[in-house]
């Protein structure tokens, strides 16, 4: 007999085609499950390499052994009439065919699967690379802010190479801490390179080491250990990110780039350790956060006046504060712009102070005499992002524009664009939460917030938002609990606890509410919200004359329109008046602290005296004539068209509008349409507001008293459900 037909009796070939395909089967699923499993990379190598090396003792196995019923023997044992090679041989075809088949249906599978969550895009640039935060080694915790600012140091650089691509700061600094593979990452990032590194101190020595890593498999192109004294902290980094950016340049894209180092603009390190400290302060957008950001940048300022970026961030986090409450608007606007002024005077091509310088002066311009403004502001901020896509700063002011000219949608495209930039972004996420919120649309709403937590937990005004939210679906408890955790991550918010109060006093929970006052009084007692909250429990309360008192306070100290406290102690005042039949009396009272305050055709009024005059209607209804009246609905009505808004496209005005006008059946059929079947805990102080005069008709309609019975009957049962779970929460403390 031949040796090839020899070879073929003892299924040598059969073996070898079957260890082939079961190898080949058993290794593409192990590679592809291990390293989702956590198992470190070499572990992917491992697998190849022993399927590799058991070829030739299979092959030499099948020669020399043969398995019969009674177990394995060694081939000259075996009786040539006894021997089942043959049967084994069909065995062998099948155990062959049938790990074709599955091999062919688990790649089939996993393709789907990574096509449909988080394959990386087609095409990946070999250009392209994330800088992963760098692990602080050290026994000191708090030397973290070294090693995520050589990290900051090396985005900023690299960033600077035209030919690189580097994912977003945010993104990979999503990552920080988690237990995910080089290969998974760079997969989710769109990028072919990886460069990690750690960072550890002991004494007045420190040792950085850096490495970049090719994702694909997981080959280190290059790496670098440096060991330096710890004397010149700010210059370790500057050594160490030109290296390592020159060694990406060359390791990359095959050029040197001796032109890419401009870090940041100072010299001292102190000032720059400062600044790092300041950037993870204001990463949260917290209250305390952004207090501590701006004590630290003006530190770092102090020490190096001439520290731009320093001053880029300090713009900022002014604007940041004005949304917080923590800064006056027109105050922050001057700050801004005299800031950004030396930035430009300096850098003029710095797109970050162009923004803010341009946001801010066509803002205050608009407020102050012309509209038009804002809508100048647009179209300049579209032309600064078309030209700067990547850059985020002037995207998310752009996206403050359009909300405040109520174009929500273009202002939702406009962070969605971001997104697919930077997809692990908290702060866009949260952003696109926002807006959806804004939109009304819930569940998109709560999914991108939700999402932004999962990667950035302290975040105070996301739980704020989705407390919101809450609201909407009619869950109080809820309501409660996000705003808890929102307390819980920024104590020294005083608002927020007086969110919280308000909310109370509104469900006649008069006790409860008065726990969270007391935190607002001990942290902030001569806040916006501090006035409110006096107020609100007045109301609630039915203590009338604490409520006049409390009003008249907010209008002779002067207090801001934070959360509407300005005008809703106008409001109150007028109503309270509209019922005694005083209106004159005191809007004349209220004219004399505030002059000018109710002439709506004044060209340029303090913002909050616009809300005043919006909250003056329900007196002027019962103490204007009708023509008169409808002449001052006119003019607001002109007022907010300049400014892009459709009062037809707001129920809530729009059924205020009708009312005020006469047409009660208009009216009805708004508030049914729209509000019959909404939670009443969107409508705070809803009693109070129908029982104005312009209100009486309507409310007198049947098919409205039923929807104001249900939600008497939603409310008590919220009350009961709040009162129970703060008893709860109270015992279990």
């Amino acid at each position: 007999m031949s040796l090839v037909a020899e070879l073929r009796r003892r299924n040598v070939f059969r073996v070898a085609a079957a260890y082939l395909v079961v190898g080949w089967l058993l290794t593409e699923v192990l590679t592809t499950i291990l390293p989702t499993l956590g198992a470190p990379e070499w572990t992917a190598r491992a697998v190849i390499l022993v399927f590799a090396f058991g070829f030739i003792p299979a092959v030499v196995f099948s020669w020399f052994y043969e398995l019969t019923p009674e177990g394995i023997k060694r081939e000259y044992e075996v009786q040539r009439d006894e021997s089942v090679t043959a049967g084994t041989a069909k065995k062998l075809d099948y155990v062959t065919v049938a790990a074709v088949v599955i091999g062919i249906f688990f790649i089939a599978f996993f393709s789907a699967q990574t096509s449909d969550d988080d394959a990386p895009p087609a095409a990946v640039s070999n250009a392209s690379v994330a800088v992963l935060p760098f692990v602080n080694m050290s026994d000191n915790a708090e030397n973290e802010y070294f090693s995520d600012g050589l990290t900051e140091t090396l985005l900023h650089m690299l960033a600077q190479i035209p030919e690189l691509k580097v994912a977003a700061r945010t993104s990979s600094f999503a990552f920080k801490g988690q237990n995910r593979t080089v290969i998974e990452i760079a997969q989710l990032l769109g990028v072919a390179h990886i460069l990690e590194g750690s960072v550890q101190r002991s004494g007045d020595r420190v040792r950085i080491t850096a490495q970049l890593i090719r994702a694909d498999d997981g080959f280190h192109v290059w790496s670098e250990t440096f060991d330096r004294t710890f004397d010149d902290i700010f210059g370790i980094q500057d050594e160490i990110a030109e290296k390592v950016g020159s060694a990406l340049s060359v390791s990359l894209l095959g050029t040197t780039t001796d032109s890419l180092i401009a870090g940041v603009t100072t010299e001292s390190s102190d000032a720059y350790d400062l600044y790092l400290m300041a950037l993870k302060e204001r990463s949260t957008f917290s209250y305390g956060g952004l207090r501590a950001a701006e004590d630290l940048l003006k530190g770092a300022l102090t020490i190096d006046p001439d520290f731009l970026d320093a001053k880029v961030e300090l713009a900022i986090v002014y604007a940041h504060q004005v949304e917080t409450g923590l800064m006056d608007q027109h105050d922050a606007y001057t700050q801004i712009m005299a800031i950004t002024s030396q930035v430009l005077e300096a850098r003029p091509n710095d797109v970050d102070a162009r923004a803010m310088r341009l946001f801010t002066e066509k803002a205050y311009l608009a407020e102050q005499a012309d509209p038009e403004e804002m809508f100048d502001l647009v179209e300049q901020l579209e032309d600064i992002v078309a030209e700067y896509p990547a850059k985020y700063q002037p995207r998310v002011l752009l996206s403050r524009a359009l909300q405040g000219l109520q174009r929500l949608d273009r202002s939702l495209e406009i962070q969605q664009e971001a997104l697919e930039r930077d997809p692990f972004n908290p702060r866009i996420l949260y952003e696109i939460g926002s807006i959806y919120a804004a939109l009304g649309q819930v569940e998109e709403a709560q999914e991108s917030l939700n999402r932004s937590l999962e990667i950035e937990p302290l975040q105070p005004n996301a739980y704020a938002i989705l407390a919101g939210l809450s609201l909407q679906v009619g869950d109080g408890v809820d309501y409660l609990q996000q705003f808890l955790k929102a307390i819980e991550v920024d104590p020294k918010d005083h608002e927020l606890a007086g969110m919280v109060a308000n909310f109370l006093y509104n469900l006649k929970l008069i006790e409860e509410g008065d726990d969270f006052r007391d935190r607002v009084m001990a942290i902030a007692p001569t806040s916006e919200i501090a006035y409110q909250v006096e107020l609100s429990r007045a109301i609630n309360a039915g203590d009338t004359e604490a409520g006049l008192a409390s009003a008249r306070r907010a209008i002779e100290d002067d207090i801001d329109d934070r959360r509407f406290s300005y005008g809703g102690a106008v409001e109150y005042l007028l109503r309270d008046a509209a019922r005694r039949g005083t209106v004159e009396e005191e809007a004349s009272y209220i004219e004399q602290h505030a002059p000018g305050i109710f002439d709506i055709e004044a060209s340029a009024p303090p913002g909050k005296y616009r809300a005043a005059q919006m909250a003056a209607f329900d007196a002027w209804y019962v103490s204007l004539s009708h023509d008169e009246l409808l002449n001052r609905l006119e003019q607001f009505g002109k007022i907010a068209a300049a400014y892009g808004f459709d009062p037809q496209e707001n129920p809530r005005l729009l059924f205020r509008v009708l009312a005020l006008q006469g047409d009660v059946e208009g009216a009805i059929k708004v508030a049914l349409e729209n509000f019959a079947d909404d939670s009443p805990l969107q409508y705070a102080g809803w009693r109070e507001t129908l029982a104005q005069a312009q209100y009486q008709e309507i409310v007198a309609d049947p098919r409205v008293r039923a929807v104001l019975r249900s939600w008497e009957e939603q409310e008590a049962e919220i009350r009961d459900e709040v009162r129970t779970y703060l008893a709860d929460l109270y015992a279990a403390t």
